[in-house]
């Protein structure tokens, strides 16, 4: 009995010594070299792991980084441009600095400009909400106030405002990872050049419906009426499905669709207020 033991022992570990051989190296023979550049630019990166880069996290945007010709298609939202001059350096590369950007909430649907028709009581989860019906208003475009976003928000920059029942973003804590973005089952929130000196103009509004039909629902709705873009110098805003986009790109702050659109769907944030001049 005490010679079986002994030699079931001793042939198991003859197995287990063999076949620790045999891993070693098939290890080896299908080893994979990484660059240890991937590891140097992990370093400087904020370790967020947010997604807002496009990639599964920061190591994969390292690689991705350290992998591509260029820094031209890379860029890391919440390190922004100075951790990305700190991966050029590591990299031994150049990249150009890209100008940052913000979450905007393009809804106005507030407690007193939209109404509600109908109560919810389900589980609260904007995601849940649509996929059941069109939201607790005639608007069936806007927010629907359950705070996917806020939840979704890894740096606390969403809150949602109980007066309003509409999410505020802190631009100041923004890093536009996006995750509020595709937290938003109705697309309200979208990421848009933060703007010189943190001026933004754009259309708080994404209701597609016609024009009365979108008035009914909502008072502060964009009813595709056309003026903004007929004022705008710059050919900067398009009407389409009855509502008007601000193309960032080509904004210039004038501000003359703002004091023409009849709704006040058009927002201008962050301006200077001017004082009136006395007589």
């Amino acid at each position: 009995m005490t010679q079986t033991i002994i030699w079931t022992i001793a042939i198991l570990t003859i197995l287990g010594a063999l076949l620790a051989v045999v891993l070693y190296i098939v290890a080896e023979k299908f080893k994979v070299e990484e660059d240890p550049r991937i590891d140097e630019v992990e370093k400087v990166l904020p370790g967020a792991n947010c997604g807002g880069c496009g990639q599964a996290g920061c190591r994969a945007f390292a690689q991705h980084c350290v992998k591509s010709e260029s820094l031209d298609s890379c860029f890391c939202p919440v390190g922004g441009n100075d951790v990305m001059q700190k991966v050029a350096g590591v990299l031994g590369v150049e990249v150009a600095a890209k100008e940052p950007m913000v979450a905007v909430v393009r809804c106005n649907g507030t407690c007193e400009n939209r109404p509600r028709t109908n109560e919810y009581g389900g589980y609260q989860s904007c995601r849940v909400k649509a996929a059941l019906y069109s939201g607790d208003t005639g608007c069936s475009f806007g927010c629907l106030g359950c705070g996917d976003c806020v939840a979704a928000c890894q740096f606390g920059a969403i809150k949602m405002d109980p007066a309003t029942g509409l999410p505020v973003v802190d631009e100041e804590k923004c890093t536009a990872c996006g995750a509020c973005v595709k937290a938003c089952p109705k697309n309200v929130i979208e990421l848009r050049n933060k703007g010189r000196r943190g001026m933004r103009v754009y259309v708080s509004c994404i209701n597609k419906d016609k024009g009365a039909v979108a008035r009914k629902a909502c008072k502060a709705a964009c009813i595709g009426c056309g003026k903004c873009a007929k004022v705008c110098p710059f050919e900067a805003i398009t009407v389409e499905n009855n509502l008007a986009y601000i193309d960032f790109t080509k904004c210039r702050l004038c501000k003359k669709c703002v004091a023409e659109c009849p709704t006040g769907a058009i927002h201008a944030v962050n301006f200077p207020v001017i004082k009136p001049k006395e007589e």
